[in-house]
């Protein structure tokens, strides 16, 4: 495409595998570093980024097709990824399309797990965050808080969320069917996000007593063990100490592996007749993929996750036409608010680029 406006590239699980969202993933300082280069785009008058486990998405409102293709080149330059393979698998939505996308992610239709909770608290984040950057504008609030609006209203009239949606609900149920029971299973927590402590929780609440957690901010893992009533492991004993744990849930924002395949298999040598369940929810892996092959160890990462939560889609299946039709309805009247800001704003840019470009006359020069 190469209209300007209201526009929305990036990738998401929909078209790209997990291998290759890890390297299209931004870590924090490559988001701070990216965010200070849109702001050199002077045609970019708006936008946010959202960037989660199964998407990086860039929102904007641009005022003519060069600085969108600027977004994505900027973007491919950051990550070293090849632009022209980008283009293959991105998603490039404009307009009206654009305004239902963000809906559609808000309310959870648009998930790997459909129905799942914890994207709208991602965007909302995601939106706060542009906010106090200053970087939205009249059209990103109002696309933003609409949409919000819009997803609210999808999850209170619809069964959309029942089931099992969520990451941390699937991985609880797996250990329940390795182990049986969860109350003299020991759980490692590595990392203390969000979706981590959302799953230890999980863990807590249906039976397990024995929780250790590991940060590489030892502060931190403190704190949060402290709220669960548990305890805290330096992080650099993450490994010596695998065997003696049963299910270990990684949720790190390291660069690289922090469980590797030796020392998996050296736990196992140490517990070979109790099972090895690991949870890798963190993107880049924390987890050697390599793991998996090893006899009695359980390796489930964000795409194994939500193929397991694919099983238990039946009861929300009957209400996604009923949100599509919510989503079309609302994105209709939104787009309908915000279409006239976006016409005159890139109408009255180009008249300025023009007149900017128009030869002076002699009357002029005067």
């Amino acid at each position: 495409m190469s209209t300007p406006g209201l526009f929305v590239i990036g990738a998401t699980h929909h078209r790209v595998p997990l291998a290759i969202r890890e390297k299209l993933s931004l870590s924090a300082d490559a988001a701070t570093a990216l965010q200070a280069q849109f702001g050199t785009i002077a045609e970019l008058r708006e936008f946010a980024m959202l960037n989660t486990c199964n998407r990086v998405e860039f929102y904007g409102v641009a005022t003519n097709a060069e600085a969108v293709a600027r977004v994505s080149a900027a973007f491919c330059t950051r990550q070293k990824f090849d632009a022209g393979e980008f283009e293959k698998i991105r998603l490039d939505l404009r307009g009206r399309d654009a305004v239902q996308h963000l809906l559609e992610v808000s309310a959870g239709l648009d998930s790997q797990m459909l129905g799942e909770t914890e994207i709208f608290g991602q965007v909302k984040a995601a939106y706060a965050a542009a906010q106090t950057s200053g970087t939205t504008g009249p059209v990103l609030n109002r696309v933003f808080q609409k949409g919000f609006q819009a997803a609210k209203h999808v999850r209170t009239t619809t069964a959309i969320t029942a089931g099992q949606v969520s990451v941390a609900n699937v991985a609880v149920e797996l250990a329940l069917n390795i182990f049986g029971g969860l109350a003299d299973t020991r759980i490692l927590l590595l990392g203390a996000g969000d979706i981590g402590e959302k799953t230890a929780r999980a863990f807590q609440s249906r039976g397990a007593a024995a929780l250790t957690v590991a940060s590489r901010n030892f502060a931190h893992a403190m704190e949060l063990a402290t709220s669960f009533g548990a305890s805290a492991m330096p992080f650099e004993q993450r490994e010596s100490r695998l065997a003696e744990f049963d299910v270990v849930v990684c949720a790190t924002a390291a660069p690289d592996l922090v469980i590797s395949l030796a020392a998996a298999r050296t736990a196992m040598q140490r517990r070979p007749a109790r099972p090895l369940f690991f949870i890798d929810q963190a993107l880049p892996r924390d987890v050697d993929p390599a793991v998996a092959d090893l006899q009695n160890v359980f390796l489930y990462n964000l795409d194994d996750l939500a193929k397991v939560a694919d099983e238990n889609r039946a009861a929300r299946e009957a209400e996604i036409s009923k949100c599509r039709a919510i989503v079309v309805g609302k994105a209709d009247a939104l787009w309908r608010q915000v279409a006239p800001q976006i016409g005159a704003l890139v109408s009255t840019s180009g008249e300025a680029a023009a007149r900017n470009a128009a030869p002076v006359t002699a009357d002029e020069a005067v």
